[in-house]
């Protein structure tokens, strides 16, 4: 691997399936009475992070406790910043003190690019603005991979990713995630949802494009479906939210056009009763827990093979 994980673009398709490896020996762990590992012992990971989060920065921190690293949690309402302190200055105040690793999620687009420029430290981007959430997407895969895919493949799986696309940084790393794993990918929105520009952009990297749920739904092997992000909305994307309920959301009969057993997933926090029912997330068939067990797996994976090195091999 390289020496950060800022994009998906930063691993092949072969590395991918080597954290994918090491995952399911980490998911191991999670099953043990004592769930400890040493192969961080002695190191120290910081969790900075700017934006709100449950579930990314928590199953970072067990990741790092269960591998024995020391873990530290950062948020800008409790440093600095909220003081008016640059990202620059923050981040190199708080790898002066020795750290081995950093965390960081951050509102602006390209902010863990940027950051991994000023350290000489693997940085992790735990999701930057609208660009990227490349953990999330490993995640995804992998619990995809486990549902439905022969070892080492997603080969000729079609997957649906539907909802919010324009403001969705999931989306943007899961393209080409599952791309990579040979996967077929069909992202379904609203017009008003779809990213500018989607049409170059889908025929450049080989994903289709839809604006009809119902013509989708009966012809894939697994169904995401994006929250509506509300916070990052400055207009009117839609009416209400009775509309795109109605043309948008895996509604409870909407359950009924997928073949049996079809994994739904979601990244969270979901927004029940508008982009999925009740019904579907708590569907046998819902994947959603499993997304969220498989999140600290690949993220022990992940800060095993940058911060482990060679002799933890």
């Amino acid at each position: 691997m390289t020496r950060h994980l800022l994009s998906i673009d930063d691993v092949s398709a072969e590395e991918i399936q080597q954290l994918f490896a090491t995952a399911a020996e980490m998911h191991d762990v999670q099953k043990r009475e004592v769930k400890k590992l040493p192969a961080l012992r002695g190191r120290t990971v910081i969790n900075l992070f700017f934006e709100d989060s449950t579930r990314t920065r928590s199953s970072f921190e067990i990741a790092g406790k269960w591998l024995s690293a020391d873990v530290i949690n950062l948020s800008a309402k409790g440093s600095s910043a909220s003081k008016g302190e640059s990202l620059r200055d923050t981040v190199l105040t708080v790898t002066a003190m020795g750290v081995d690793g950093l965390v960081m999620r951050h509102s602006a687009s390209g902010a863990a690019h940027q950051v991994a420029g000023w350290l000489d430290i693997p940085v992790i981007n735990a999701g930057d603005g609208m660009h990227e959430h490349p953990t999330q997407a490993l995640l995804d895969g992998y619990t995809l991979q486990r549902q439905l895919g022969s070892p080492g493949s997603l080969e000729g799986k079609r997957i649906a990713i539907v909802g919010d696309l324009t403001h969705s940084r999931v989306f943007r790393s899961n393209v080409k995630s599952l791309g990579k794993l040979g996967a077929s990918v069909v992202a379904v929105a609203p017009p008003t949802l779809m990213p500018s520009g989607i049409a170059e952009w889908a025929k450049a990297d080989g994903f289709a494009t839809s604006y009809t749920l119902d013509d989708v739904l009966p012809e894939v092997d697994a169904v995401m479906m994006l929250r509506v992000q509300r916070e990052r909305m400055s207009g009117g994307y839609f009416p209400t939210s009775r509309e795109y309920t109605v043309g948008y959301g895996l509604t409870r009969q909407r359950l009924g056009l997928l073949r049996d057993g079809v994994p739904i997933l979601h990244p969270g926090p979901m927004n029940r009763g508008l982009e999925i029912s009740p019904e579907a997330a708590d569907a046998a068939s819902s994947r959603i827990l499993d997304q969220v067990s498989a999140g600290v797996a690949i993220r022990m994976s992940v800060l095993y093979h940058l911060l482990a090195g060679e002799e933890s091999a």
